[in-house]
């Protein structure tokens, strides 16, 4: 196969990788499986430009990302709908979407399973027609990144103490929403702290991730916890896994959701695969069945 990878040398671990002596080992480990590589390490205000350069290129199989969730996603919606598959390197902080594909979760690991690895199709969601992999979220999360975001940190071991600040400033002063969900007939009224729509359902018993990322559903699951105790008791579940053992998190399955929400907040933001958003007053979320190549272990 033929690749064509595109590195954000700001991205992730990749930040404080030595990416000269990677590309080296990345090209000797692909040749020897008969492969070839392109790569293309570029700063972060470039990604976008390469990803369209990689992607329009004809004689490409797979195009390869290394980065962050943003880098992953943005790869991932130029890739949907086309024949060229997606291959992730799990550079960022937690790599979701690359644990639910089976990934490696070391980059010299991932390359030595891309060399003998296999293309299936995967699942991908979109919210009001913007395309992406792992979660569309309100409220918590979106807190959490938007607080997070206003801090320094210049290393995948700085970005999880400034996400851990502020999932504490976030409990101190949770969201209140109003929330409508239309799931096919039927429409849901609650208020929440936070809303979390994915690309299938979470497994359990470990991060959330997706056991089947072509499973064809939408998990919706509505926080309903108001209380700090309440609260820390999510964030705990949802760090290991156990959704259902959770009281206050209700849990939906569907292809199609509409999601309205109101609150007294005048700025109200969403987080799409890790990255916020302006959250529209209403927002149109579907699954799109098999709608992305992706490349993964042979043994996945």
């Amino acid at each position: 196969m033929r690749f064509a990878a595109v590195l954000n040398s700001e991205g992730g671990t990749l930040r404080t990788t030595d990416l000269d002596a990677f590309s080296k080992r990345m090209t000797g480990a692909l040749a020897k499986a008969g492969h070839k590589i392109d790569i293309d390490i570029v700063p972060g205000k470039d990604v976008a430009a390469a990803l369209d350069k990689a992607v329009g290129r004809r004689n490409i199989d797979v195009v390869l990302v290394g980065g962050g969730d943003g880098t992953v996603s943005a790869a991932a919606a130029r890739l949907m709908g086309t024949k060229k598959a997606l291959a992730i390197l799990p550079a960022g902080t937690m790599n979701l979407f690359a644990r639910g594909l089976g990934i490696p979760q070391s980059l010299d690991a991932a390359i030595a399973a891309f060399a003998d690895g296999r293309v299936t199709s995967v699942d991908m969601a979109s919210a009001n027609g913007e395309p992406f992999v792992h979660q569309f979220s309100v409220g918590m999360h979106a807190r959490m990144i938007h607080l997070r975001d206003k801090m320094q940190f210049g290393s995948r071991l700085g970005k999880m103490r400034a996400s851990a600040r502020a999932a504490y400033d976030t409990l101190a002063n949770p969201p209140r929403m109003d929330v409508a969900l239309t799931i096919g007939e039927a429409e849901v009224i609650t208020r929440a702290s936070a809303i979390g729509v994915t690309n299938n359902l979470f497994g359990e018993g470990h991060l959330p991730y997706v056991d089947n990322p072509a499973g064809g559903v939408l998990g919706i699951y509505v926080t309903v916890a108001r209380q700090k105790g309440e609260l820390m008791k999510f964030m705990l579940n949802v760090a290991r896994g156990k959704w259902r053992d959770n009281e206050h998190v209700e849990i939906h399955q569907t292809d199609k959701v509409k999601l309205k929400i109101r609150s007294r907040r005048r700025k109200l933001y969403a987080a799409m695969d890790g990255e916020l958003v302006d959250l529209d007053p209403e927002t149109s979320i579907e699954i799109h069945p098999k709608a992305l190549k992706v490349l993964i272990p042979a043994t996945k």
